[in-house]
């Protein structure tokens, strides 16, 4: 009987959901949506995600830009993409995912699961950009088809339904639209540079219907093209146009560096990246592992602490939602590496605790999904998170470089590529350094922040 009562409740959900698409009155959108909450309250059992839920629909109630970002969704993707969004993200991943894993959790020699994955099927690449962290793997070795197959089935049964996939440019992987094909129950953020994304691609998204890319850009074209290439610019805007025109739902992803910092830090740029259809905002910040790392590439202090603000700013007044992978520590309660929230499986298998973590004990070619997510290193790892109870200082990388040192030094991990030692190593005294001058800035947002009371046991 409950398992019917559960049924028709993401039965009701979805119906609600396709309804909203044809809504054009405020006030009935605002109820629909309210009861398509409440629904969805009783389906995520897990305390964040029923707080999550509530969070979004007082958002909604004070008519927040978020009411306009859902309202772009619902009403300008095309049906076929929008359906299968909320069914492999909203109904699978948030709620019956949700579910999963807590179930997982609770099952004899259980943990809780990450709520998403990070992979990277190919490393292969046709550009060379300066400080691509991703530009040391060896091109060569890619994760078949068969492997990652596993990987999804694995992942499903523990209630990960959210994959994100990077490289490497992920539209050079053979089988790529064969795995969203065949995993439609699933949803995927595809980070790509977008110059492999023709009318032929955008059909094949729109064809699967649970992919959204992410397309890299470094500001303008000046930026964008100093880094990735002469023409890239408006092979990029060429791509963000035809994405826009099938009904694809899509984003941009900007590194911050301190030479583009102004430019991706502007509104005029946010505007724009929102004129071309944008409806999701990912800012990364540079840090020196990958293609010959340097720590002058890395941005200020400052320019940091500056695009934090201006997050906060952006997302009270502009209709794209934005993630921030530095400095939105407090959403997320620290570090998200080691499996506490997600991992990187790279090309050759190696489980490794995030994107910019280049070292692992574990590879999936030995070791079954379940095993690698609960390896000695990332349990360590997790252990000792939160680093700091300042949240705006989550990061082991340049944020506590003494925690990563530890965690790559001192725990029987192997480096996954020729060089990834030199950020714990060679640029270990420019990394403290960064570290202990951002303090000056985190430390003082974080007495304003809400947050940092109850952080202390206030």
């Amino acid at each position: 009987m409950k398992t019917n009562s559960h049924r028709l409740e993401v039965y009701a959900i979805n119906m609600l959901l396709a309804s909203l698409a044809h809504v054009t009155n405020d006030k009935l959108f605002k109820l629909t949506y309210q009861t398509i909450a409440r629904l969805a309250e009783k389906l995520g059992k897990r305390d964040y995600y029923v707080h999550r839920i509530r969070w979004l629909r007082d958002l909604f109630d004070q008519g927040h830009p978020s009411l306009e970002i859902a309202k772009k969704i619902l009403r300008t993707l095309n049906p076929h993409h929008r359906k299968t969004i909320i069914q492999s993200y909203v109904i699978n991943q948030l709620l019956v995912g949700t579910n999963k894993r807590k179930a997982f959790a609770e099952q004899p020699g259980g943990y809780y699961p990450p709520g998403f994955l990070v992979i990277s099927p190919t490393m292969r690449c046709n550009l060379k950009c300066f400080g691509c962290y991703a530009g040391s793997y060896q091109q060569a070795e890619e994760l078949s088809f068969q492997t990652l197959d596993r990987i999804l089935n694995e992942a499903k049964e523990m209630g990960i339904y959210f994959i994100t996939v990077s490289g490497g440019e992920p539209f050079f992987y053979e089988h790529i639209f064969d795995v969203f094909e065949k995993h439609n129950d699933m949803s995927f953020l595809v980070y790509t540079h977008g110059g492999l994304i023709d009318e032929r691609v955008a059909q094949k998204i729109i064809s699967v219907g649970n992919v959204v890319p992410s397309i890299s850009i470094e500001g303008f074209r000046e930026t964008t093209d100093l880094r990735r290439g002469k023409g890239h610019f408006d092979r990029v805007m060429a791509a963000m146009d035809m994405l826009r025109d099938a009904g694809v739902l899509f984003g941009f992803s900007a590194t911050q560096t301190r030479e583009n910092h102004d430019t991706i830090t502007s509104d005029e740029f946010v505007d724009f990246m929102i004129e071309k259809g944008c409806l999701l905002g990912c800012y990364f910040m540079y840090v020196p592992v990958g293609r010959d790392p340097k720590t002058e590439l890395m941005p200020t202090p400052q320019q940091r602490d500056y695009l934090r603000e201006s997050l906060g700013r952006w997302r009270n007044s502009k209709a794209i939602l934005f993630i921030d992978f530095w400095n939105d520590g407090p959403v997320v309660h620290g570090c998200m590496s080691g499996a506490r929230k997600y991992a990187h499986i790279n090309s050759k298998g190696d489980v490794e605790p995030c994107v910019f973590c280049h070292f692992a004990t574990h590879n999936i070619h030995e070791y079954s999904l379940k095993e690698a997510l609960n390896s000695p290193l990332f349990q360590a790892i997790k252990a000792k998170i939160p680093y700091d109870e300042n949240l705006y200082r989550t990061c082991m990388l340049v944020d506590h470089p003494e925690v990563g040192r530890e965690m790559a030094l001192n725990h029987g991990a192997y480096f996954t590529h020729e060089g990834a030692d030199c950020i714990f190593t060679n640029l270990a005294d420019e990394i403290d350094e960064f570290a202990e001058s951002y303090k000056s800035f985190a430390d003082p947002a974080w007495q304003k922040h809400p947050q940092s009371k109850h952080s202390q046991g206030e």
